[in-house]
């Protein structure tokens, strides 16, 4: 049994969960999730409990087990408390701002990296060296948090670029004269 999914999720006061077939609908304070799940999983909704079955042990249903569970944890998560990635922008002369609903950062080249807000993201630069990225969506926030990440990867001698603020960079020593 997958440990994962085996374990019951909460729904909280004020969320409300809808199943239709293998379509699901989450609504709570912060906003509507929608997702279409796998037909073979087996998702019960009982009095503020949603527990996920499989209908055999097979190594697909096995493996779509825990995923079907997260997936749903992660929309109730979702739309309860919502997700955050915090950025840091490292180096000389870097650095980003807003600007309406862009974002706008100088990394180094000979022009200004724009990028425009999605829907169900929203962007706060509360400094010129740090950015959140906060949404409903785990994936929406993760995905667009890499992009923004990927413009400017932190480099292994000096630490410039954009790096997660949990994330370690490894540093290199770099040239050493004799």
């Amino acid at each position: 049994m997958s440990r994962i999914g085996r374990m019951p999720i909460t729904v909280p006061a004020g969320v409300e969960v809808n199943l239709d077939g293998s379509h699901i609908t989450v609504k709570g304070p912060k906003g509507t999730l929608e997702r279409d799940l796998h037909p073979a999983m087996i998702v019960e909704i009982d009095a503020g409990v949603i527990s996920v079955k499989r209908p055999n042990d097979d190594k697909e249903n096995r493996s779509l087990h825990g995923l079907t569970r997260s997936l749903i944890n992660n929309m109730v998560v979702g739309v309860t408390e919502g997700y955050k990635k915090e950025l840091d922008v490292n180096g000389v002369g870097y650095r980003a701002q807003k600007d309406g609903n862009k974002l706008v950062m100088n990394l180094g080249y000979s022009h200004p990296v724009t990028m425009e807000e999605i829907d169900g993201i929203s962007i706060e630069v509360p400094s010129n060296n740090k950015i959140i990225i906060s949404g409903i969506d785990k994936q929406k926030v993760g995905q667009f948090a890499s992009e923004v990440r990927g413009k400017r990867p932190p480099e292994p001698y000096k630490g410039k670029g954009i790096k997660y603020v949990d994330e370690v960079i490894k540093r290199k020593e770099g040239k050493t004269g004799k």
